[in-house]
């Protein structure tokens, strides 16, 4: 069978359609972290006294590089603290004595999670405890406090 040059590009149309939906299945499930592509990882727990702006699937830093995410955040009543579940890559190790904070991406950006390693040479286990944690600064607070201590001293001048 001879196949004429239509037959060669509706062939060649239908791989390439085929490779795209492939890689359209792949980052969809990729992105969308269903676990089928198997990063291994462990988990740990991060306690703050506000977790505030912090979502579930917020990105874990440490040096600037994306290694980790926050899995769930729980309020535990018992202890008044936010629990924040985390999700590090296996082959990063984290110092026990490393802080764990909230930070900011940009001035409005989307809050993440900060760890910066401390000098300990004992690391943490899967399903321990980062103790030394610092909450996310309270942007509405910070300019209430600056307003009302301006206002307080231009009161006192006149």
């Amino acid at each position: 069978m001879v196949m004429n040059e239509k037959q060669h590009t509706e062939i060649l149309v239908g791989i390439f359609l085929l490779i795209g939906i492939i890689a359209i299945t792949f980052l969809a499930l990729r992105m969308g972290d269903f676990g089928l592509v198997n990063n291994q990882q462990y988990r740990i727990k991060a306690e703050f006294t506000s977790a505030s702006g912090l979502k579930k699937g917020a990105h874990v830093e440490m040096a600037g590089v994306t290694v980790g995410k926050v899995n769930g955040i729980i309020f535990n009543p018992d202890t008044y603290l936010a629990e924040v579940y985390i999700s590090i890559e296996n082959n990063i190790q984290i110092p026990d004595d490393s802080i764990a904070s909230i930070r900011t991406s940009g001035i409005i950006g989307e809050k993440f999670l900060k760890i910066s390693p401390g000098g300990s040479d004992i690391i943490i286990q899967p399903n321990m405890t980062i103790t030394e944690t610092e909450p996310s600064i309270n942007l509405e607070e910070l300019i209430s406090k600056y307003i009302f201590d301006f206002y307080f001293i231009f009161i006192n001048i006149i």
